[in-house]
């Protein structure tokens, strides 16, 4: 069995927008494996063939082969036939404004077909140029000019925001709301009415998102001991249990001692890029 997952980080002029591009390839009969919670993501599968997510509400969702999962609150299931090879990116709230620019919260734990927003030419034309791009940097350059294309304007005062809740959930192990509001100068209502529009979900929401991927990093790419991680935020080893649990789909002694070859793929190698991109991409 044959699975390869390589990153590449955007340019200067998607670094907002974009937090990393992908080549994903696997050549296997078929996947099942469980995604962990994560930024909103667009995907290009290169094979033939689609995808099913079964999302941590229930909602079982197949798509085309080239599409946009939004923000997740919970691990998800993913279902696709082999051989498979697909390039993505993550998508920032900022990106997610100028790429999609509805209300991420209405698309919580969804997916939606990239010909539904961009018409059946562009998705064929993009997918047609990603399979002549050889290897991950000409597929990264590519998918840069094709996102680029796809993005609308950006606005300088949406971009400051994100980063103040960026720059907010990475600051503590539990962030609190009170810090966010004083940092922004908005009212709590304000803050978190931006927080849904952008990230999908409200900041307390989102302040457990990242401490619990936080926690799964440092368990299998830091090898940091189950007690020790209890440390980075949580109440007991039940509570971090539970919430690592919701956020990865697998317990932190399932994240230690068998994690699927996809979770390690994905937590080793973003750890890996630690000093390039912005910590919320590296350390969680």
């Amino acid at each position: 069995m044959s699975v390869q997952l390589d990153y590449a980080v955007p340019g200067p002029a998607l670094s907002g927008l974009v937090t990393l591009f992908y080549w994903f390839r696997a050549d296997i009969p078929v996947m099942e494996d469980t995604e962990r919670a994560d930024h909103a993501q667009i995907r290009f599968r290169l094979t033939p063939g689609g995808a099913s997510y079964g999302f941590v509400d229930g909602t079982v969702q197949t798509v085309s082969s080239a599409h946009i999962v939004g923000p997740t609150t919970g691990a998800f299931r993913v279902h696709a036939p082999g051989p498979i090879e697909v390039v993505g990116a993550g998508i920032t709230p900022a990106g997610w404004a100028a790429l999609v620019g509805i209300d991420a919260s209405a698309m919580i734990n969804r997916a939606i077909d990239l010909a539904d927003l961009f018409g059946q030419s562009v998705v064929e034309a993009a997918i047609a140029d990603l399979q002549r791009a050889d290897g991950l940097e000409a597929k990264a350059a590519c998918g840069e000019a094709i996102l680029t294309a796809l993005m609308g304007t950006q606005r300088e005062t949406l971009t400051r925001f994100v980063q103040q809740v960026d720059a907010w959930l990475c600051g503590a192990p539990s962030p609190q709301i009170e810090v966010l509001v004083a940092t922004t100068g908005l009212s709590r209502r304000q803050v978190e009415r931006k927080c849904r529009v952008l990230y999908g979900a409200p900041p307390k929401l989102l302040a457990r998102k990242y401490r619990a991927l936080r926690a799964a990093v440092a368990l299998v790419a830091e090898d940091m001991a189950i007690d020790d991680a209890v440390g980075l935020g949580f109440y007991d080893q039940s509570h971090m249990n539970r919430e690592i649990r919701q956020f990865t789909g697998y317990t932190p002694g399932q994240m230690k001692t068998e994690p699927t070859l996809l979770a390690q793929l994905t937590f080793a190698q973003r750890y890996s890029l630690g000093g390039q991109v912005h910590p919320i991409i590296s350390d969680t």
